[in-house]
């Protein structure tokens, strides 16, 4: 008797490496709820559609960046390749940790030019590029200081790291080195730019006991940088949530500036979140069994929700929005299910973004993305303050100083 016609059955055994294997993998009841609910062509099973959903992820993650063309990450000269030797811009910025270009866009005018910048994430890359017309360079630590042209403004929006463990632990000679904070540093010290910008989230103030903070403010300090900083909160800039962030400021020893203010904003700016608003937009609901076995399982306030005539700043915009999650999430009550995501636009506007800003990636890079990225009017209000050290370094004047100068004029 012959083997069956199942493939590997019988005679016809499958060869080790296309056997599927048994693997451990541990789920919470919010995790199962949400695999459940997704409806998904074929897959009845609760194993089928996490197969479905890992292979969908692998693609996604493998994808090549099909817009990004001629990628300059062995190319030594690369520090040459963007600056546009005819432009009448006279400020050059480098962005680095670049994200999605948010801190470029609220700096870029008709004055001021980007000639370098570096991300590593791909996909936030291909944002940048669809954007932006060029590629951003990749990992900043394998960058060469002197390779990155000379410039008269860097801004940066690092992420979060410990300091006093990594130092202790490598025996490093600096004890930032082994973060991406040293890389700032380093290109600080080569290129001496007038000035720098750069953003964390509020949490750097309190990582590791303030110790990471205070080792940053006295690196900057120690290369003879006039440093300034301030907790700033998006819905003082005309947005419609709450984003707290730490921005740092800093000018060159050469300009002798003693006093900075960072514009703190104002709350008659805020505006409700009504005014961002799409009706029905498509693709985003939220399936009535996720809304009711997890959601609304708890009938203690949370998630938080809105509607047409919602006054209010909602949650911070987080990168983990994609997720659906009850404690920090904000959602619409609004489309097929009464119950939905953020739009594309909506964020956008959360965040500063023009409209027609592109994203040529899927929907769960874009909600990453933007979560990552910085609030363009809160950034803008001190460039422009920055800009105008800039321009007459001996007469300025901080903008609080100044309102006060007129009050008593």
């Amino acid at each position: 008797m012959h083997g069956g016609a199942r493939k590997g059955s019988g005679r016809n055994k499958l060869p080790e490496s296309e056997k599927k294997k048994a693997k451990s993998i541990y789920f919470s009841e919010e995790e199962i709820e949400r695999i459940e609910s997704i409806q998904l062509e074929g897959c009845n099973s609760f194993s089928q559609k996490c197969l479905e959903l890992i292979n969908h992820s692998l693609e996604e993650f493998e994808q090549p960046l099909k817009e990004m063309v001629g990628v300059a990450e062995k190319t030594s000269n690369y520090a040459f390749i963007k600056i546009d030797e005819e432009s009448e811009k006279t400020m050059k910025f480098i962005d680095l940790f670049a994200g999605i270009g948010g801190i470029r866009k609220a700096f870029e005018d008709e004055n001021y030019q980007c000639i370098f910048s570096s991300e590593w994430d791909k996909f936030a890359a291909q944002t940048y590029a669809a954007n932006y017309n060029e590629i951003p360079y990749g990992d900043i630590t394998k960058i060469n200081e002197y390779d990155i042209p000379d410039h008269d403004l860097l801004l940066a929006g690092f992420p979060c790291q410990p300091f006093s463990n990594i130092g202790k632990r490598e025996g490093f000679e600096h004890e930032t080195q082994g973060t991406l904070f040293f890389d700032v540093l380093r290109i600080l010290k080569a290129k001496q730019p007038k000035m720098f910008l750069l953003e964390n989230v509020k949490g750097l103030l309190n990582n590791d006991n303030g110790n990471t903070f205070r080792i940053i403010i006295n690196s900057l300090k120690s290369i003879g940088y006039s440093v300034f900083h301030d907790v700033l909160d998006a819905q003082n800039f005309g947005l419609a949530h709450r984003r707290e962030r730490v921005v740092i400021v800093g000018f060159h020893p050469s300009l002798e500036i003693n006093r900075f203010i960072l514009p703190k904003g104002d709350e008659s700016l805020r505006i409700p979140v009504k005014n961002i608003l799409e009706r029905s937009p498509e693709g985003y609901s939220i399936s009535k069994r996720l809304q009711e076995n997890y959601l609304f399982k708890k009938d203690d306030g949370k998630p938080q929700v809105i509607d047409f005539d919602s006054e209010i700043q909602v949650n911070t915009l987080v990168a983990s929005y994609h997720k659906i999650q009850r404690l920090t999430g904000t959602f619409v009550k609004d489309g097929k299910t009464g119950l939905r995501l953020f739009s594309k636009l909506e964020c956008k506007r959360l965040m500063g973004f023009p409209d027609d800003f592109v994203f040529p990636v899927s929907r769960t890079q874009m909600y990453r993305q933007l979560g990552n990225s910085v609030a363009i009017p809160m950034i803008k209000a001190v460039a422009d303050e920055m800009k105008k050290v800039i321009e007459n370094p001996i007469e300025y004047v901080p903008v609080e100083e100044n309102e006060q100068l007129e009050i008593f004029a």
